[in-house]
């Protein structure tokens, strides 16, 4: 039997420390979809935190896409999140040592992308047509100003960034219609927060891969909006708070109804024409919605 001890209040030593609590607990996020694969990231205690991007193929082999040195993580607006996308087997994601954004091959070795030092990337979509990323990119390459946050395009064949968006303090979620010639994006300003005053903006996407007259098509006046995804039929909707309390699902022109959703921060998703699904937060459960849209039903 081992010496009794005595030790001032506050002060033993416990043999049950944080490192043992979460060494098994790995946590995953971040699904994604790409053909018949399922990406997903996994944030791993005992590699020292790191995000790892796995890949889960048709057949059901699941392997590592991102190699030991690599950690799949961005420090956009400090929050992070949307640290990759993936397309046709190639993933592009942002690497927390650098904030780069790296392209890899499962088995092969990331590649940057982005070469420019004290520029961070988040939210990242691929533009097939145009062959380039269109994603956030913010700028802290002068020392004792704020960051200045842009949306930019980044061309596969040299990392070229073009800035297609600027002049707001912050910039979130661009979304390419599904026939690739409508790009729609949020964006608020200080003193706001997101979720206190935000606006919806779409413009359609010229021969030269600029923007046409942007044009904001909702939000502002302490309106929050979030969420905007486009349907199969390259219509735009979005989720607002502009009922009071309970989220609304609009469109641009026509709210098509008040949804009863509490606190919903979850995941909106346009499948089949008519159709949406939506996992807004229920504490202490996540729950799984789905929307006829034309029959405004749950």
């Amino acid at each position: 039997m081992s010496e009794r001890r005595e030790a001032p209040y506050g002060s033993w030593e416990s043999p049950i420390t944080s490192d043992l609590i979460v060494a098994g607990t790995i946590a995953v996020g971040q699904p994604l979809i790409d053909g018949d694969d399922l990406y997903w990231i996994e944030m791993r205690p005992l590699e020292g935190g790191r995000s790892v991007i796995v890949k889960r193929d048709i057949e059901g082999r699941i392997a590592d896409v991102t190699p030991p040195g690599f950690n799949a993580r961005t420090r956009v607006h400090e929050y992070g999140g949307g640290d990759y996308v993936a397309r046709d087997g190639m993933v592009y994601f942002s690497n927390f040592s650098d904030q780069q954004i790296y392209a890899v091959l499962l088995g092969g070795r990331p590649e940057p992308l982005t070469t420019i030092p004290n520029m961070r990337y988040a939210d990242a979509i691929v533009d097939d047509q145009r062959q380039r990323l269109i994603c956030i990119r913010e700028d802290h390459t002068v020392a004792g100003r704020e960051a200045v946050n842009n949306l930019v395009s980044i061309n596969f064949a040299d990392g070229a960034a073009d800035v297609l968006v600027s002049g707001n303090d912050f910039y979130s979620s661009p979304r390419l219609s599904p026939d690739g010639n409508w790009l729609a994006w949020l964006t608020w300003n200080h003193p706001n927060m997101p979720w206190d005053d935000t606006e919806l903006w779409v413009a359609n996407i010229k021969d030269d891969g600029s923007l046409d007259q942007p044009e904001k098509v909702a939000g502002g006046n302490q309106e929050s909006i979030f969420h905007p995804q486009w349907s199969p039929r390259s219509e735009l909707y979005f989720v607002s708070d502009r009922s009071g309390c309970r989220p609304s699902l609009s469109n641009p022109r026509n709210k098509l109804f008040a949804a009863t959703w509490k606190k919903a921060f979850g995941e909106l998703a346009l499948s089949t024409p008519g159709r949406a699904s939506s996992s807004p937060l229920k504490v202490p459960t996540l729950t799984l919605l789905i929307c006829e849209l034309r029959a405004a039903t749950l």
